[in-house]
Protein backbone atom coordinates (compact mmCIF):
# COMPACT_ATOMS: atom_id res chain seq x y z
CA UNK A 1 0.00 0.00 0.00
CA UNK A 2 1.27 3.52 -0.70
CA UNK A 3 -0.25 7.04 0.67
CA UNK A 4 -1.46 9.45 -1.09
CA UNK A 5 -2.47 13.18 -0.71
CA UNK A 6 -3.68 16.19 -3.54
CA UNK A 7 -5.26 19.46 -3.06
CA UNK A 8 -6.71 21.06 -5.87
CA UNK A 9 -7.60 25.02 -5.97
CA UNK A 10 -5.48 26.12 -2.99
CA UNK A 11 -5.55 30.21 -2.63
CA UNK A 12 -2.04 29.93 -0.80
CA UNK A 13 0.28 28.13 -3.22
CA UNK A 14 3.32 29.54 -1.95
CA UNK A 15 6.71 28.09 -0.73
CA UNK A 16 5.21 27.70 3.01
CA UNK A 17 2.12 25.49 1.33
CA UNK A 18 4.45 23.61 -0.41
CA UNK A 19 5.96 22.72 2.84
CA UNK A 20 2.67 22.30 4.55
CA UNK A 21 1.33 20.07 2.05
CA UNK A 22 4.71 17.56 2.34
CA UNK A 23 4.15 17.91 6.08
CA UNK A 24 0.50 16.18 6.09
CA UNK A 25 1.53 14.19 3.53
CA UNK A 26 4.59 12.58 5.87
CA UNK A 27 1.65 11.62 7.87
CA UNK A 28 0.82 8.90 5.76
CA UNK A 29 4.85 7.68 5.27
CA UNK A 30 3.94 4.44 7.13
CA UNK A 31 1.90 3.47 4.22
CA UNK A 32 4.71 3.80 2.02
CA UNK A 33 8.21 4.21 3.89
CA UNK A 34 10.06 3.53 0.30
CA UNK A 35 10.15 6.67 -1.67
CA UNK A 36 8.65 10.08 -1.56
CA UNK A 37 6.95 12.34 -4.21
CA UNK A 38 4.88 16.02 -4.84
CA UNK A 39 4.06 17.41 -8.21
CA UNK A 40 3.24 21.49 -8.06
CA UNK A 41 1.17 22.78 -10.90
CA UNK A 42 -0.01 25.83 -10.14
CA UNK A 43 -2.42 25.78 -6.96
CA UNK A 44 -2.68 21.75 -7.24
CA UNK A 45 -0.37 19.20 -5.62
CA UNK A 46 -0.31 15.58 -5.84
CA UNK A 47 2.01 13.80 -3.03
CA UNK A 48 2.63 10.58 -2.97
CA UNK A 49 4.37 8.29 -0.26
CA UNK A 50 5.70 4.58 -1.69
CA UNK A 51 5.55 0.97 -1.16
CA UNK A 52 7.55 -0.27 -3.97
CA UNK A 53 6.20 -3.66 -4.55
CA UNK A 54 5.90 -3.87 -8.48
CA UNK A 55 9.06 -2.54 -9.72
CA UNK A 56 11.07 -1.01 -7.16
CA UNK A 57 13.84 0.44 -9.56
CA UNK A 58 11.91 3.32 -11.47
CA UNK A 59 8.09 3.25 -10.32
CA UNK A 60 8.12 6.24 -7.83
CA UNK A 61 5.37 8.00 -8.02
CA UNK A 62 3.31 10.84 -9.27
CA UNK A 63 3.01 8.85 -12.83
CA UNK A 64 2.96 10.74 -16.10
CA UNK A 65 1.74 10.00 -19.89
CA UNK A 66 4.42 11.35 -22.67
CA UNK A 67 4.61 14.69 -21.99
CA UNK A 68 3.37 14.93 -18.36
CA UNK A 69 0.70 16.89 -19.11
CA UNK A 70 -1.14 13.74 -17.03
CA UNK A 71 0.21 13.60 -13.55
CA UNK A 72 -1.73 10.79 -11.24
CA UNK A 73 -0.76 9.40 -7.73
CA UNK A 74 -1.89 6.00 -7.11
CA UNK A 75 -2.60 3.67 -3.81
CA UNK A 76 -3.10 0.13 -4.98
CA UNK A 77 -2.35 -2.79 -7.95
CA UNK A 78 -3.52 -3.08 -11.27
CA UNK A 79 -3.04 -7.08 -11.84
CA UNK A 80 -4.55 -6.49 -15.24
CA UNK A 81 -1.95 -3.78 -16.59
CA UNK A 82 0.59 -6.16 -18.82
CA UNK A 83 -3.55 -6.54 -20.64
CA UNK A 84 -4.03 -3.26 -20.57
CA UNK A 85 -0.91 -1.86 -21.91
CA UNK A 86 -1.40 -4.34 -25.15
CA UNK A 87 -4.36 -2.19 -25.91
CA UNK A 88 -2.43 1.43 -25.37
CA UNK A 89 0.75 0.26 -28.25
CA UNK A 90 0.68 3.57 -29.58
CA UNK A 91 1.77 4.88 -25.97
CA UNK A 92 5.39 5.41 -24.90
CA UNK A 93 5.35 3.81 -21.04
CA UNK A 94 8.28 5.38 -18.77
CA UNK A 95 8.31 2.61 -15.97
CA UNK A 96 7.37 -0.85 -15.20
CA UNK A 97 4.87 0.49 -12.47
CA UNK A 98 1.09 -1.36 -13.07
CA UNK A 99 -0.11 1.78 -11.82
CA UNK A 100 1.27 4.10 -15.10
CA UNK A 101 -1.21 2.25 -17.12
CA UNK A 102 -4.00 4.70 -15.87
CA UNK A 103 -2.01 7.94 -17.36
CA UNK A 104 -2.70 6.55 -20.39
CA UNK A 105 -6.04 4.98 -20.24
CA UNK A 106 -7.05 8.55 -19.62
CA UNK A 107 -5.30 9.70 -22.54
CA UNK A 108 -6.75 7.38 -24.73
CA UNK A 109 -10.45 6.88 -23.03
CA UNK A 110 -11.12 10.04 -20.99
CA UNK A 111 -13.14 9.60 -17.59
CA UNK A 112 -14.76 6.05 -18.83
CA UNK A 113 -12.02 3.79 -18.11
CA UNK A 114 -12.41 3.01 -14.30
CA UNK A 115 -14.20 -0.58 -15.71
CA UNK A 116 -11.35 -1.48 -17.18
CA UNK A 117 -9.00 -1.47 -14.42
CA UNK A 118 -8.88 -4.92 -12.32
CA UNK A 119 -7.52 -4.46 -9.53
CA UNK A 120 -7.28 -2.18 -5.91
CA UNK A 121 -6.89 1.73 -6.17
CA UNK A 122 -7.60 4.67 -5.09
CA UNK A 123 -5.85 7.43 -7.22
CA UNK A 124 -5.95 10.97 -8.23
CA UNK A 125 -5.39 12.65 -11.29
CA UNK A 126 -4.55 15.59 -13.00
CA UNK A 127 -5.04 16.77 -16.82
CA UNK A 128 -2.57 19.87 -16.83
CA UNK A 129 -3.92 20.92 -20.13
CA UNK A 130 -7.12 22.34 -18.53
CA UNK A 131 -6.67 22.16 -15.04
CA UNK A 132 -9.37 19.43 -14.45
CA UNK A 133 -9.06 16.35 -12.34
CA UNK A 134 -10.99 13.06 -11.15
CA UNK A 135 -10.68 10.78 -8.08
CA UNK A 136 -11.61 7.03 -8.14
CA UNK A 137 -11.96 4.47 -5.59
CA UNK A 138 -11.60 0.18 -6.50
CA UNK A 139 -14.85 -1.67 -6.55
CA UNK A 140 -15.29 -2.75 -2.78
CA UNK A 141 -13.32 -0.02 -1.08
CA UNK A 142 -10.09 -2.35 -0.34
CA UNK A 143 -8.32 1.18 -0.16
CA UNK A 144 -9.24 3.49 1.86
CA UNK A 145 -9.76 7.32 0.28
CA UNK A 146 -11.24 10.37 2.09
CA UNK A 147 -12.68 13.47 0.61
CA UNK A 148 -11.85 16.97 2.04
CA UNK A 149 -12.69 20.89 1.79
CA UNK A 150 -10.77 23.48 2.94
CA UNK A 151 -12.51 26.92 4.37
CA UNK A 152 -10.60 28.68 1.03
CA UNK A 153 -12.51 26.36 -1.38
CA UNK A 154 -10.04 23.99 -2.23
CA UNK A 155 -10.85 20.66 -2.75
CA UNK A 156 -8.06 17.62 -0.70
CA UNK A 157 -7.83 13.97 -1.23
CA UNK A 158 -5.86 11.29 1.07
CA UNK A 159 -5.55 8.45 1.76
CA UNK A 160 -6.06 8.32 5.35
CA UNK A 161 -8.38 10.93 7.02
CA UNK A 162 -4.66 12.27 9.24
CA UNK A 163 -3.81 14.10 6.53
CA UNK A 164 -7.17 16.14 6.14
CA UNK A 165 -8.02 16.60 9.86
CA UNK A 166 -6.58 19.65 10.86
CA UNK A 167 -7.00 21.41 7.00
CA UNK A 168 -10.48 20.85 5.86
CA UNK A 169 -13.66 21.96 7.67
CA UNK A 170 -15.54 19.00 6.30
CA UNK A 171 -14.20 15.61 4.86
CA UNK A 172 -16.09 12.40 4.25
CA UNK A 173 -15.28 8.54 3.26
CA UNK A 174 -15.13 8.37 -0.65
CA UNK A 175 -17.57 6.29 -1.66
CA UNK A 176 -16.59 2.93 -2.98
CA UNK A 177 -16.92 1.99 -6.97
CA UNK A 178 -17.38 5.58 -7.36
CA UNK A 179 -15.46 8.49 -9.87
CA UNK A 180 -15.67 12.65 -9.07
CA UNK A 181 -15.07 14.86 -11.67
CA UNK A 182 -14.01 18.74 -11.50
CA UNK A 183 -15.79 18.91 -14.93
CA UNK A 184 -19.54 17.97 -12.82
CA UNK A 185 -18.25 18.81 -9.33
CA UNK A 186 -20.17 15.04 -8.75
CA UNK A 187 -19.25 11.76 -7.85
CA UNK A 188 -20.79 9.26 -10.14
CA UNK A 189 -20.92 5.17 -9.56
CA UNK A 190 -18.83 3.23 -12.21
CA UNK A 191 -19.48 -0.16 -10.96
CA UNK A 192 -22.62 -1.45 -11.36
CA UNK A 193 -23.08 -5.18 -11.28
CA UNK A 194 -26.22 -7.12 -11.33
CA UNK A 195 -25.82 -8.04 -7.55
CA UNK A 196 -25.67 -4.32 -6.33
CA UNK A 197 -29.87 -4.00 -6.71
CA UNK A 198 -30.06 -7.13 -4.51
CA UNK A 199 -31.93 -8.55 -6.58
CA UNK A 200 -32.38 -12.79 -6.10
CA UNK A 201 -30.43 -14.62 -8.82
CA UNK A 202 -31.15 -17.43 -9.92
CA UNK A 203 -27.98 -18.98 -11.60
CA UNK A 204 -27.24 -22.94 -10.40
CA UNK A 205 -24.87 -24.02 -7.90
CA UNK A 206 -21.63 -25.22 -9.97
CA UNK A 207 -18.46 -26.08 -7.55
CA UNK A 208 -15.90 -25.98 -10.30
CA UNK A 209 -16.80 -22.61 -11.70
CA UNK A 210 -16.43 -21.42 -8.08
CA UNK A 211 -12.88 -23.35 -7.39
CA UNK A 212 -12.00 -21.64 -10.52
CA UNK A 213 -12.95 -18.48 -10.17
CA UNK A 214 -11.29 -18.32 -6.86
CA UNK A 215 -7.74 -19.91 -7.90
CA UNK A 216 -7.92 -17.52 -11.24
CA UNK A 217 -8.56 -14.50 -8.35
CA UNK A 218 -5.17 -15.68 -6.30
CA UNK A 219 -2.71 -16.47 -8.94
CA UNK A 220 -3.34 -12.74 -10.15
CA UNK A 221 -2.14 -11.97 -6.41
CA UNK A 222 0.70 -13.33 -7.03
CA UNK A 223 2.14 -10.47 -8.77
CA UNK A 224 4.75 -9.30 -7.22
CA UNK A 225 8.73 -8.02 -6.97
CA UNK A 226 9.40 -8.54 -3.47
CA UNK A 227 8.77 -11.28 -0.52
CA UNK A 228 5.21 -11.77 0.45
CA UNK A 229 3.25 -14.44 2.28
CA UNK A 230 -0.33 -15.64 3.42
CA UNK A 231 -1.72 -14.72 6.40
CA UNK A 232 -3.20 -18.05 7.80
CA UNK A 233 -5.66 -18.56 10.79
CA UNK A 234 -6.45 -21.96 10.47
CA UNK A 235 -10.12 -20.99 9.24
CA UNK A 236 -11.82 -21.79 6.28
CA UNK A 237 -11.20 -18.71 4.34
CA UNK A 238 -7.38 -18.05 4.94
CA UNK A 239 -6.66 -21.73 4.76
CA UNK A 240 -8.30 -22.27 0.99
CA UNK A 241 -6.03 -18.88 -0.26
CA UNK A 242 -2.85 -21.11 1.32
CA UNK A 243 -3.52 -23.93 -0.20
CA UNK A 244 -4.54 -22.57 -3.60
CA UNK A 245 -1.41 -20.08 -3.74
CA UNK A 246 1.04 -23.04 -2.32
CA UNK A 247 -0.08 -25.07 -5.35
CA UNK A 248 0.17 -22.33 -8.00
CA UNK A 249 3.56 -20.81 -6.66
CA UNK A 250 5.46 -22.91 -8.70
CA UNK A 251 4.40 -21.66 -11.52
CA UNK A 252 4.28 -18.28 -10.77
CA UNK A 253 6.84 -15.14 -11.81
CA UNK A 254 7.06 -14.33 -8.23
CA UNK A 255 8.89 -18.17 -7.58
CA UNK A 256 11.54 -17.36 -9.92
CA UNK A 257 12.84 -14.03 -7.67
CA UNK A 258 11.73 -15.47 -3.95
CA UNK A 259 11.28 -19.82 -4.51
CA UNK A 260 8.47 -21.51 -4.73
CA UNK A 261 8.15 -22.45 -0.96
CA UNK A 262 5.22 -20.28 0.44
CA UNK A 263 5.74 -18.30 3.82
CA UNK A 264 2.73 -18.22 6.08
CA UNK A 265 2.00 -16.17 9.17
CA UNK A 266 -0.08 -16.10 12.14
CA UNK A 267 -0.82 -14.74 15.26
CA UNK A 268 -2.39 -15.55 19.18
CA UNK A 269 -2.54 -16.06 22.53
CA UNK A 270 -0.54 -19.01 23.45
CA UNK A 271 -2.69 -21.73 22.92
CA UNK A 272 -5.39 -20.16 21.12
CA UNK A 273 -7.69 -22.16 18.13
CA UNK A 274 -6.30 -20.48 15.64
CA UNK A 275 -2.42 -20.97 16.36
CA UNK A 276 -3.45 -25.00 16.64
CA UNK A 277 -5.10 -24.73 13.32
CA UNK A 278 -2.95 -22.50 11.43
CA UNK A 279 -0.13 -25.00 12.22
CA UNK A 280 -1.73 -28.21 11.30
CA UNK A 281 -2.73 -26.53 7.86
CA UNK A 282 0.84 -25.15 7.25
CA UNK A 283 2.16 -28.60 8.00
CA UNK A 284 -0.07 -30.12 5.54
CA UNK A 285 0.98 -27.91 2.90
CA UNK A 286 4.23 -28.07 3.36
CA UNK A 287 4.69 -23.76 3.81
CA UNK A 288 7.39 -21.95 5.74
CA UNK A 289 5.27 -21.10 8.54
CA UNK A 290 5.82 -17.84 10.99
CA UNK A 291 4.37 -18.00 14.65
CA UNK A 292 3.72 -15.13 16.72
CA UNK A 293 2.84 -14.56 20.10
CA UNK A 294 1.16 -11.85 22.25
CA UNK A 295 0.42 -11.24 25.64
CA UNK A 296 -3.31 -9.47 26.80
CA UNK A 297 -1.45 -6.61 27.86
CA UNK A 298 0.59 -6.09 25.06
CA UNK A 299 -2.58 -5.66 22.91
CA UNK A 300 -3.89 -3.10 25.52
CA UNK A 301 -0.50 -1.49 25.38
CA UNK A 302 -1.10 -1.07 21.75
CA UNK A 303 -4.86 0.05 21.80
CA UNK A 304 -4.23 3.84 21.45
CA UNK A 305 -1.87 3.65 18.51
CA UNK A 306 -3.80 1.05 16.75
CA UNK A 307 -6.70 3.55 17.15
CA UNK A 308 -4.78 6.09 15.61
CA UNK A 309 -3.73 3.89 12.26
CA UNK A 310 -7.21 2.65 11.69
CA UNK A 311 -8.95 5.57 12.29
CA UNK A 312 -12.23 4.07 13.65
CA UNK A 313 -13.93 3.33 16.93
CA UNK A 314 -16.20 0.59 16.12
CA UNK A 315 -15.55 -2.11 18.52
CA UNK A 316 -15.43 -5.13 16.52
CA UNK A 317 -12.98 -3.64 14.05
CA UNK A 318 -10.20 -2.44 16.84
CA UNK A 319 -10.89 -6.17 18.25
CA UNK A 320 -9.88 -7.96 15.51
CA UNK A 321 -7.40 -4.75 14.19
CA UNK A 322 -5.07 -5.10 17.15
CA UNK A 323 -3.65 -8.96 16.80
CA UNK A 324 -3.27 -7.69 13.01
CA UNK A 325 -0.93 -4.86 13.53
CA UNK A 326 1.01 -6.74 16.23
CA UNK A 327 1.63 -9.48 13.52
CA UNK A 328 2.54 -6.77 10.61
CA UNK A 329 5.09 -5.53 12.67
CA UNK A 330 6.72 -8.90 12.97
CA UNK A 331 6.00 -9.67 9.57
CA UNK A 332 7.78 -6.41 8.30
CA UNK A 333 10.48 -7.42 10.72
CA UNK A 334 11.36 -10.24 8.44
CA UNK A 335 11.05 -8.35 5.12
CA UNK A 336 8.08 -9.29 3.44
CA UNK A 337 6.78 -6.64 2.08
CA UNK A 338 3.05 -7.87 0.78
CA UNK A 339 0.60 -10.69 2.28
CA UNK A 340 -2.42 -12.18 0.88
CA UNK A 341 -5.45 -12.50 3.19
CA UNK A 342 -8.86 -13.90 3.38
CA UNK A 343 -11.54 -10.82 4.19
CA UNK A 344 -14.50 -11.16 2.41
CA UNK A 345 -15.87 -14.59 2.40
CA UNK A 346 -18.06 -14.46 5.55
CA UNK A 347 -20.03 -11.50 3.10
CA UNK A 348 -20.23 -12.85 0.50
CA UNK A 349 -21.09 -16.45 1.45
CA UNK A 350 -23.07 -16.01 4.59
CA UNK A 351 -20.42 -17.19 6.61
CA UNK A 352 -21.24 -15.30 10.13
CA UNK A 353 -22.90 -17.71 12.63
CA UNK A 354 -25.76 -14.97 12.67
CA UNK A 355 -27.12 -16.22 9.32
CA UNK A 356 -27.96 -19.69 10.64
CA UNK A 357 -31.30 -17.89 11.78
CA UNK A 358 -31.70 -16.14 8.30
CA UNK A 359 -35.69 -16.88 7.77
CA UNK A 360 -35.44 -17.48 4.08
CA UNK A 361 -33.08 -17.41 1.02
CA UNK A 362 -34.24 -13.69 0.19
CA UNK A 363 -33.46 -12.06 2.93
CA UNK A 364 -29.75 -14.45 3.13
CA UNK A 365 -29.52 -12.80 -0.11
CA UNK A 366 -29.58 -8.97 0.66
CA UNK A 367 -27.88 -9.17 3.79
CA UNK A 368 -24.67 -10.61 2.16
CA UNK A 369 -25.44 -7.67 -0.44
CA UNK A 370 -25.84 -5.40 2.84
CA UNK A 371 -22.24 -6.55 4.52
CA UNK A 372 -20.50 -6.64 1.02
CA UNK A 373 -21.56 -2.74 0.43
CA UNK A 374 -20.20 -1.81 3.89
CA UNK A 375 -16.95 -4.13 3.56
CA UNK A 376 -14.73 -0.65 3.12
CA UNK A 377 -16.06 0.71 7.00
CA UNK A 378 -15.01 -2.80 8.53
CA UNK A 379 -13.07 -5.51 7.18
CA UNK A 380 -11.15 -4.01 4.34
CA UNK A 381 -10.56 -0.93 6.71
CA UNK A 382 -9.05 -3.20 9.06
CA UNK A 383 -7.08 -4.97 6.77
CA UNK A 384 -5.39 -2.28 4.95
CA UNK A 385 -4.44 0.31 7.70
CA UNK A 386 -3.61 -2.45 10.38
CA UNK A 387 -0.90 -4.11 7.55
CA UNK A 388 -0.34 -0.44 6.21
CA UNK A 389 0.60 1.17 9.53
CA UNK A 390 3.70 -1.09 8.87
CA UNK A 391 4.23 -0.72 5.41
CA UNK A 392 2.97 -4.10 4.45
CA UNK A 393 0.05 -4.60 1.42
CA UNK A 394 -2.59 -6.76 2.11
CA UNK A 395 -4.38 -8.60 -0.88
CA UNK A 396 -7.70 -9.63 -0.83
CA UNK A 397 -8.88 -12.02 -3.36
CA UNK A 398 -12.51 -13.03 -2.66
CA UNK A 399 -12.91 -9.76 -3.44
CA UNK A 400 -12.10 -9.93 -7.10
CA UNK A 401 -14.76 -8.66 -9.34
CA UNK A 402 -14.87 -11.10 -11.50
CA UNK A 403 -15.05 -14.08 -7.92
CA UNK A 404 -17.83 -12.01 -6.44
CA UNK A 405 -20.07 -11.78 -10.02
CA UNK A 406 -19.50 -15.61 -9.72
CA UNK A 407 -20.13 -16.08 -6.29
CA UNK A 408 -23.55 -13.35 -5.86
CA UNK A 409 -24.96 -15.02 -9.02
CA UNK A 410 -26.03 -18.42 -7.22
CA UNK A 411 -29.05 -19.06 -6.00
CA UNK A 412 -28.97 -17.92 -2.31
CA UNK A 413 -31.28 -21.28 -1.31
CA UNK A 414 -27.39 -22.57 -1.97
CA UNK A 415 -25.52 -20.39 0.81
CA UNK A 416 -28.60 -21.16 2.74
CA UNK A 417 -27.35 -23.05 5.97
CA UNK A 418 -29.57 -26.35 6.31
CA UNK A 419 -28.88 -28.71 8.66
CA UNK A 420 -30.93 -31.06 7.70
CA UNK A 421 -29.29 -31.33 4.44
CA UNK A 422 -25.78 -31.22 6.28
CA UNK A 423 -24.76 -27.91 5.24
CA UNK A 424 -22.79 -25.53 7.86
CA UNK A 425 -22.09 -21.77 6.73
CA UNK A 426 -20.22 -21.47 3.82
CA UNK A 427 -21.19 -24.83 2.47
CA UNK A 428 -21.09 -24.31 -1.30
CA UNK A 429 -17.34 -22.77 -0.91
CA UNK A 430 -16.42 -25.78 1.42
CA UNK A 431 -18.04 -28.21 -1.02
CA UNK A 432 -16.03 -26.83 -4.36
CA UNK A 433 -12.93 -27.43 -2.31
CA UNK A 434 -13.83 -31.17 -1.37
CA UNK A 435 -11.58 -33.30 -3.87
CA UNK A 436 -10.87 -36.39 -2.38
CA UNK A 437 -8.74 -37.42 -5.57
CA UNK A 438 -6.55 -34.25 -5.12
CA UNK A 439 -7.31 -32.63 -1.55
CA UNK A 440 -6.85 -28.86 -1.00
CA UNK A 441 -7.55 -29.14 2.55
CA UNK A 442 -7.63 -31.51 5.46
CA UNK A 443 -11.59 -32.32 6.04
CA UNK A 444 -11.52 -31.22 9.80
CA UNK A 445 -10.11 -28.08 8.41
CA UNK A 446 -12.37 -27.85 5.56
CA UNK A 447 -15.54 -27.69 7.33
CA UNK A 448 -13.88 -25.98 10.63
CA UNK A 449 -16.49 -23.66 12.18
CA UNK A 450 -16.54 -19.88 11.58
CA UNK A 451 -14.19 -18.12 13.85
CA UNK A 452 -14.36 -14.23 13.63
CA UNK A 453 -10.32 -13.30 13.91
CA UNK A 454 -10.97 -11.54 17.39
CA UNK A 455 -11.89 -14.78 19.13
CA UNK A 456 -9.63 -17.07 16.93
CA UNK A 457 -7.02 -15.65 18.14
CA UNK A 458 -7.55 -16.40 22.40
CA UNK A 459 -11.16 -16.01 23.86
CA UNK A 460 -9.19 -14.37 26.34
CA UNK A 461 -8.19 -11.04 24.31
CA UNK A 462 -11.95 -9.98 24.39
CA UNK A 463 -12.53 -10.89 27.95
CA UNK A 464 -9.74 -9.34 28.91
CA UNK A 465 -10.47 -6.10 26.77
CA UNK A 466 -13.97 -5.82 28.58
CA UNK A 467 -12.26 -6.03 32.04
CA UNK A 468 -9.56 -3.13 30.89
CA UNK A 469 -12.34 -1.01 30.04
CA UNK A 470 -14.29 -1.62 32.95
CA UNK A 471 -11.71 -0.63 35.33
CA UNK A 472 -11.40 2.72 32.95
CA UNK A 473 -15.03 3.54 32.30
CA UNK A 474 -17.12 4.63 35.56
CA UNK A 475 -20.86 3.50 35.23
CA UNK A 476 -22.04 7.26 35.77
CA UNK A 477 -19.38 7.78 32.76
CA UNK A 478 -21.44 5.17 30.68
CA UNK A 479 -24.67 6.24 32.07
CA UNK A 480 -24.32 9.75 30.66
CA UNK A 481 -22.98 8.86 27.37
CA UNK A 482 -26.01 9.77 25.28
CA UNK A 483 -25.05 13.70 26.43
CA UNK A 484 -21.28 13.25 26.07
CA UNK A 485 -21.59 11.48 22.71
CA UNK A 486 -25.01 12.06 20.96
CA UNK A 487 -23.67 10.59 17.76
CA UNK A 488 -23.55 6.71 17.44
CA UNK A 489 -23.72 6.79 21.33
CA UNK A 490 -21.52 4.02 22.64
CA UNK A 491 -23.69 1.38 24.55
CA UNK A 492 -20.83 -0.56 26.27
CA UNK A 493 -17.48 0.43 28.10
CA UNK A 494 -15.49 -1.11 25.86
CA UNK A 495 -17.60 1.12 23.28
CA UNK A 496 -17.39 4.23 25.01
CA UNK A 497 -13.32 3.71 26.31
CA UNK A 498 -12.50 2.90 22.37
CA UNK A 499 -14.68 6.15 21.84
CA UNK A 500 -12.48 8.54 24.48
CA UNK A 501 -9.39 7.69 22.43
CA UNK A 502 -10.70 8.11 19.09
CA UNK A 503 -11.59 11.83 19.65
CA UNK A 504 -8.10 12.46 21.42
CA UNK A 505 -6.74 12.10 18.15
CA UNK A 506 -9.80 13.18 15.56
CA UNK A 507 -12.29 15.58 18.20
CA UNK A 508 -13.92 16.95 14.60
CA UNK A 509 -17.64 15.83 14.00
CA UNK A 510 -16.61 15.46 10.11
CA UNK A 511 -14.02 12.45 11.80
CA UNK A 512 -16.91 10.81 13.90
CA UNK A 513 -19.63 10.51 11.53
CA UNK A 514 -17.00 8.41 8.91
CA UNK A 515 -17.64 5.66 11.68
CA UNK A 516 -20.73 3.78 10.81
CA UNK A 517 -22.86 2.94 14.25
CA UNK A 518 -26.71 0.50 14.87
CA UNK A 519 -26.74 -2.59 16.62
CA UNK A 520 -25.28 -5.55 15.99
CA UNK A 521 -24.85 -9.22 16.91
CA UNK A 522 -21.61 -11.43 16.16
CA UNK A 523 -21.30 -8.95 12.93
CA UNK A 524 -24.76 -8.76 11.40
CA UNK A 525 -26.18 -5.34 10.21
CA UNK A 526 -29.02 -4.05 11.98
CA UNK A 527 -31.48 -5.14 9.73
CA UNK A 528 -30.51 -9.03 10.56
CA UNK A 529 -30.77 -8.38 14.46
CA UNK A 530 -34.22 -8.64 13.92
CA UNK A 531 -34.10 -12.41 12.87
CA UNK A 532 -33.96 -13.56 16.49
CA UNK A 533 -35.78 -11.58 19.28
CA UNK A 534 -33.31 -12.63 21.53
CA UNK A 535 -30.13 -10.79 19.94
CA UNK A 536 -31.31 -7.41 20.64
CA UNK A 537 -30.93 -8.52 24.13
CA UNK A 538 -27.37 -9.50 23.65
CA UNK A 539 -25.79 -7.15 21.20
CA UNK A 540 -22.19 -7.76 21.01
CA UNK A 541 -19.98 -8.37 17.61
CA UNK A 542 -18.35 -11.29 19.06
CA UNK A 543 -19.28 -14.73 16.81
CA UNK A 544 -19.88 -16.60 20.18
CA UNK A 545 -23.03 -13.85 20.97
CA UNK A 546 -24.75 -16.12 18.51
CA UNK A 547 -26.65 -17.69 21.11
CA UNK A 548 -27.79 -21.25 20.33
CA UNK A 549 -25.21 -21.49 17.23
CA UNK A 550 -21.51 -21.21 18.61
CA UNK A 551 -19.92 -24.06 19.82
CA UNK A 552 -18.78 -21.66 22.78
CA UNK A 553 -21.52 -18.96 22.75
CA UNK A 554 -22.29 -16.65 26.02
CA UNK A 555 -24.51 -18.58 28.38
CA UNK A 556 -27.61 -17.73 30.03
CA UNK A 557 -29.73 -14.52 29.53
CA UNK A 558 -28.35 -11.41 29.52
CA UNK A 559 -28.78 -8.96 32.79
CA UNK A 560 -30.12 -5.63 32.64
CA UNK A 561 -28.53 -3.16 34.53
CA UNK A 562 -32.36 -1.65 36.10
CA UNK A 563 -30.33 1.36 37.24
CA UNK A 564 -28.89 2.33 34.30
CA UNK A 565 -31.79 1.54 31.98
CA UNK A 566 -33.82 4.15 34.40
CA UNK A 567 -31.87 7.07 32.69
CA UNK A 568 -33.72 8.63 29.72
CA UNK A 569 -31.65 8.40 26.58
CA UNK A 570 -28.80 5.70 28.01
CA UNK A 571 -27.69 2.93 26.93
CA UNK A 572 -28.74 -0.69 28.26
CA UNK A 573 -25.90 -2.14 30.40
CA UNK A 574 -25.37 -5.61 29.42
CA UNK A 575 -23.56 -8.13 32.16
CA UNK A 576 -22.52 -11.28 30.11
CA UNK A 577 -21.88 -14.67 31.85
CA UNK A 578 -19.48 -16.66 29.97
CA UNK A 579 -18.44 -20.40 29.58
CA UNK A 580 -14.65 -21.34 30.06
CA UNK A 581 -12.63 -20.57 26.77
CA UNK A 582 -12.46 -23.72 24.81
CA UNK A 583 -10.71 -24.37 21.92
CA UNK A 584 -12.26 -25.46 19.02
CA UNK A 585 -10.44 -28.26 17.17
Amino acid sequence: MCGILAVFGCVDNSQAKRSRIIELSRRLRHRGPDWSGLHCHEDCYLAHQRLAIVDPASGDQPLYNENKTVVVTVNGEIYNHKALREKLKSHEFNTGSDCEVIAHLYEEYGEDFIDMLDGMFSFVLLDTRDKSFIAARDAIGITPLYMGWGLDGSVWFASEMKALSDDCERFVSFSPGHIYSSKTGELRRWYNPPWFLENIPSAPYDSLVLRQAFEKAVVKRLMTDVPFGVLLSGGLDSSLVAAVASRYMSDSEAACQWGSQLHTFCIGLRGSPDLKAAREVADYLGTRHHEFYFTVQEGLDALEEVIYHIETYDVTTIRASTPMFLMSRKIKSLGVKMVISGEGSDEIFGGYLYFHKAPNKEEFHQETCRKIKALHLYDCLRANKSTSAWGVEARVPFLDKEFINVAMAIDPEWKMIRSDLGRIEKWILRNAFDDDKNPYLPKHILYRQKEQFSDGVGYSWIDGLKDHANQQVTDSMLTNASFVYPENTPTTKEAYYYRTIFEKFFPKNAARSTVPGGPSVACSTAKAVEWDASWSKNLDPSGRAALGVHADAYEGALEVDNKTNAINGSPQKLQVEKTAAVALV
